[in-house]
């Protein structure tokens, strides 16, 4: 029997909030000096053809054997700027806090210009501030911090990330091949990114606070308690 499963989110003043804070950044206006960029991760594993594909004539269809071998895994390390039509991909052999504060480090490193930073992303238990602390130490971390405001999404609505919807057309265009090492897979993500940047490729979001009010009505009839 065919199942369908979900997590049905808290409807509360909290995630009203929340709602409401990252919508507020998608609709500001490009600034470079206080850039809104979205950012997530996800696993990715890596595979290797037991046997050669065939090579096709011209005009004919390549031959693959659906047999592989598992190499794996790593983590893809995603960062979106929207409004500029810029992103900036890694691939690291884990998702560690480490990982999560090193991939913060170089997103900074990106953007000399800014004052400050708007990072809108999930509530990954490395996602936060603690991961940098951790990494760096106390006082380069507060150098880094300083520049990075935190925007996360509702609880079990990462669907307002837009790093999401970057992350899928990355997964079809890019990943949908076997790639056995960590180095292929930062290659390939390596001339993907550069591609798209090179376009100015952005993303069209479309829901906005009217929307939030049509789709969950709840939240605006009266104040929600936690």
């Amino acid at each position: 029997m065919a199942k369908k499963t979900w997590c049905v989110p808290r409807l509360n003043e909290e995630f009203r909030e929340r709602m409401a804070d990252v919508l507020d950044q998608y609709e500001k206006p490009h600034d470079p000096v206080e850039p809104v960029i979205c950012m997530d991760e996800q696993p990715y594993q890596l595979l290797d053809d037991t046997r050669p594909s065939q090579r096709a004539a011209p005009g004919k269809i390549a031959k693959q054997d659906y047999e592989y071998r598992r190499c794996g895994t790593c983590s893809i390390f995603v960062a979106v700027e929207p409004a500029a039509g810029k992103r900036f991909v890694q691939a690291r052999q884990r998702r560690t806090r480490a990982d999560f504060a090193r991939f913060v480090r170089d997103l900074l490193k990106r953007h000399p210009q800014a004052r400050r930073v708007h990072v809108v992303l999930d509530n990954l238990n490395t996602h936060n501030s603690k991961s940098l602390i951790e990494t760096f130490g106390p006082r380069r971390a507060a150098q880094l911090l300083k520049r990075i405001v935190w925007h996360h999404t509702p609880k079990h609505a990462s669907w307002l990330n837009m790093a999401e919807i970057e992350i899928s057309v990355l997964t079809k265009q890019c990943l949908g091949r076997c790639l056995a090492a960590l180095e292929d897979v930062q290659r390939q993500a390596a001339v993907w990114s550069s591609d798209r940047n090179r376009r100015k490729t952005t993303i069209r979001w479309t829901f906005n606070h009217s929307d939030a009010r049509r789709v969950f009505p709840e939240l605006y009839r009266h104040k929600l308690t936690g």
